[in-house]
């Protein structure tokens, strides 16, 4: 691969000032689509609550926190006095996440970092609202027996990807380390799960793989091939503008409930597990082992200058793999996908037991 253009600093600059303002409720021009001031939370004089209606979201194995919340219906019982209607959506992955978004039939959406990058830069008008993970999720799997020992083995091979996550990223990140370019390999694009099954039946050589089936794949006899944390992105929850601007109460309960949720999964990481591995149909210890090992659920929830320094890295390989038509799509989604308004206002304890 070419060396990659490193894009210009001046975009942490610029958010380290729209965090700023967003805790003062005010807002810093061109750092976000929608202005802090329009989409406070619940209780600002800018927002009413909503009556009515119908709550879209999203649930992924890939995000433990939407399914703690899922199964403990603290939205449902929050927002029922609201008429509200609770409607949980799966996604199967974050690909799948974005078409959901992008086709309005989701409000809020679980994604890596990666693909909310990706979505923005090519005009999907959302914005993340909360960190819910820094996750170890994605590697490259081989199958047992298998002679690849490197990356560098995997020249000619046939590796599956779904394309637009962060384990198709992944695997460009490894490939481009190894000196190797995407054209030295054959993509099979794949959803995580078909991945697994292809690597099973030796239709392909090896899966960008993604947890938990990952973890899965580990027990059924798979080797991680190659790990590399820093070329895994956060996990982004991520809203429609749409929705941010019209119902911004649902939005803050929403980020209420997931921070609710960070620290009841904290507190109950056998019950978390237990969640993932009913939803995933895993054994209980490889469930325990994602969210004990490779979830990293206690990190701080405000998007900001730590995601943007990851997706500075990634933003090129868009460009380069032809997924984006050019740097300025990416330069001006890095300088509008972050929201941090609702979750700097937070307010957990509202889902407490009485």
């Amino acid at each position: 691969m070419p060396t990659r253009p490193r894009l210009a600093s001046p975009i942490i600059a610029v958010l380290a000032a729209a965090l700023a303002a967003a805790a003062c409720g005010t807002t810093t021009p061109g750092t976000s689509a929608v202005p802090v001031a329009s989409t406070g939370p619940a209780g600002s004089a800018a927002s009413a609550a909503t009556q009515g209606g119908t709550l879209n979201i999203d649930f992924a194995t890939y995000n433990p926190l939407s399914l703690v919340i899922k199964n403990q219906g603290w939205l449902e019982t929050e927002l029922a006095d609201q008429g509200v209607t609770v409607n949980w959506v799966k996604s199967a992955g974050s690909n799948k996440a974005n078409e959901a978004l992008r086709a309005d039939a989701i409000d809020v959406g679980s994604t890596a970092g990666s693909a909310a990058l990706l979505a923005r830069s090519n005009g999907s008008p959302i914005q993340v609202i909360d960190i819910y993970s820094q996750p170890e999720w994605a590697a490259i799997v081989v199958p047992e027996g298998t002679s690849i020992a490197s990356v560098a083995d995997l020249k000619g091979k046939r590796i599956a990807a779904t394309k637009g996550t962060d384990p198709y990223f992944f695997l460009l990140q490894a490939l481009g380390e190894a000196g190797l370019a995407p054209t030295d390999v054959t993509v099979e694009v794949l959803q995580h799960a078909d991945g697994w099954a292809a690597l099973q039946n030796g239709a392909v050589d090896a899966w960008a793989g993604l947890d938990p089936i990952m973890a899965g794949a580990e027990e059924a006899g798979a080797s991680l091939l190659y790990r590399n944390v820093d070329f895994n992105s956060y996990g982004f929850l991520n809203a429609t503008e749409s929705f941010l601007a019209t119902k911004p109460d649902l939005a803050q309960a929403v980020v209420d409930a997931y921070e609710r949720a960070r620290a009841w999964a904290q507190e109950n990481p056998d019950e978390t597990a237990q969640y993932l591995a009913t939803e995933a149909g895993l054994d209980l210890a490889v469930a325990t082992k994602v969210i004990a090992e490779r979830s990293n659920l206690d990190v701080d929830p405000v998007p900001g200058a730590a995601q943007l320094a990851v997706l500075e890295k990634i933003g090129p390989i868009f460009v380069e793999s032809g997924d984006v038509p050019s740097q300025v799509e990416v330069d001006a989604a890095l300088a509008s996908l972050i929201n941090p308004t609702f979750v700097t206002r937070a307010e957990p304890a509202r889902f407490d037991q009485p």
